[in-house]
């Protein structure tokens, strides 16, 4: 990149005492990764040049909410010619779905599309209804596999994902293989067909097949929502992957932890939180810990990933699984526990865990009920 390379985004943000949505124009200098922003509205400066360290070039993709010094901006275009023509063609979308047979396997599949590059911009887990999947399918209504197909999608919960990065749509179709899992199997052992799939029906995982079927499908999951929400909120606790863990591309491990530990992931969605959200949802610790402050500023960081984990006497069992809320305390006297092993501090311990029994369903509610909505 040149020295003084600068790319333009259209990012907006809500202020919430006006009750608006205000639009800027934010500018960034990869060089120093520095940010500037002008509010579109009055054509005047808001923000001068300034070093921002915990933005990196990545975070900037459409959809994406970024944290710019307390406030969540959300990357809603590309704010000229150049950025979209220089970095459109890296941010290219597509669909996955984890199927039924390969939801044992999420934390495996979830760490595959990391290490390949991809960036997870929107996660569901849903249980589909048989017309949603004769609607989703509909191109295949007059196949003899049609039956078999709608049989297998509606007989457990899928995870949708929307996946960005460059040529996602033939990468991902590459990397997953053949729609025939023996013929996965044939044409390599890496395939994700191959190690998370069962026959030509039960074949663990979809992807888009063209531009055009992004948009369609990426819409079914993501704008009308089809599907039910699998948050059960029974014997459940919740889990949240911190967004310094999921840039760091651990949240597949992280899962992975869990489901070998015996838990069921009951349901899973990216969210983005602003500060209202995150000082709301971290409410309970407010004056009762001195890191508060900034457990606020990391949960609003980025994205992150939250789990509804299930098992009897879940909430307890899962908060001594996750160790001690410092990962260097984790490290001497319970090493194998989440934040000894994915943990850097108090404050990024990579997850959140409920820590009393009785807020366990109202914090799986904040986000699979309240944010959801």
């Amino acid at each position: 990149m040149a020295v003084d390379e600068r790319f333009c985004f259209m990012g907006e943000w809500y202020d919430p005492q006006a009750s608006m949505t205000r639009t800027y124009q934010v500018l960034f200098y990869p060089a120093d990764s520095s940010i500037e922003m002008y509010d579109v509205k009055t054509r005047r400066a808001f923000l001068k040049r300034t070093k921002c360290e915990t933005i990196k070039f990545n975070d900037f993709f459409i959809g994406n909410t970024i944290n710019i010094f307390s406030r969540s901006i959300k990357i809603a275009d590309f704010g000229d010619a150049f950025t979209a023509r220089s970095i459109g063609k890296n941010q290219e979308r597509t669909l996955a779905i984890i199927k039924p047979d390969a939801i044992r396997s999420l934390g495996d599949i979830i760490s595959a599309v990391y290490e390949n590059g991809f960036t997870i911009a929107r996660m569901r887990m849903v249980k589909l209804s048989q017309n949603e999947v004769m609607y989703f399918y509909s191109e295949h209504k007059t196949k003899e596999f049609f039956p078999r197909l709608c049989e297998f999608m509606t007989s457990g919960p899928v995870v949708a994902m929307e996946l960005v990065g460059s040529d996602a749509v033939n990468r991902w179709r590459s990397m997953i293989g053949p729609t025939d899992t023996q013929r996965a199997r044939e044409q390599g052992a890496h395939l994700l067909r191959a190690r998370f799939g069962t026959d030509g029906t039960k074949n663990a995982l979809h992807g888009s097949d063209s531009a055009e079927s992004v948009q369609r499908e990426l819409s079914f999951f993501f704008g009308s929502k089809y599907g039910v929400n699998t948050a059960c909120y029974n014997d459940t606790t919740c889990c949240v992957i911190k967004p310094h863990a999921v840039a760091e591309g651990r949240a597949g491990h992280i899962i992975n932890a869990i489901l070998i530990a015996g838990f069921q992931v009951s349901a899973i969605g990216t969210y983005s939180l602003d500060k209202v959200n995150a000082e709301e949802f971290l409410e309970v610790y407010k004056g009762v810990v001195h890191e508060y402050p900034k457990m606020v500023e990391e949960l609003m960081s980025g994205a992150c990933i939250v789990l509804e984990v299930r098992a009897q006497n879940a909430q307890a069992v899962f908060r001594d699984f996750c160790g001690p809320a410092d990962p260097e305390i984790a490290r001497h006297i319970r090493p194998r526990t989440l934040r000894a092993l994915y943990g850097k501090d108090k404050v990024k311990n990579a997850v959140h865990c409920t820590d009393l029994a009785e807020d366990a369903s109202l914090e799986v509610e904040y986000f699979f009920r309240i944010l959801d909505h």
